[in-house]
């Protein structure tokens, strides 16, 4: 019994902790527009506006089989509400959305 509730109280607040930090989110808005995951550059563009920071970070391949390289980039949006959002593009279509309080 008083190891689960010592476990509770260490695994809880690093739990929390990690939410805080940064968290993926499958969709963020632009005032009233959504930005979800498979969206394309220029729709975000569309609805957003531009980031306030765009990087290339790597290459991935290709999943269709085929072998051709695709540009991985960054982009930063915010702050909104104190959140930053980074969205990560493989070639022109984003894959992942990650939320940061800074």
């Amino acid at each position: 019994m008083k190891k689960s509730i010592i476990l509770v109280g260490l695994i809880f607040p690093l739990f929390i902790i990690t939410l805080i930090i940064a968290t993926n989110v499958f969709a963020f808005r632009c005032g009233v527009h959504l930005v979800q995951k498979g969206d394309k550059t220029f729709e975000i563009i569309q609805r957003c506006g531009d980031p306030i920071s765009r990087e290339a970070v790597g290459y991935t391949l290709s999943r269709t089989g085929k072998r051709r390289e695709l540009e991985i980039k960054e982009w930063i949006y915010g702050p909104w509400d104190g959140y930053y959002y980074y969205l990560t593009f493989h070639g022109t279509t984003l894959v992942n959305i990650e939320s940061r309080r800074e």
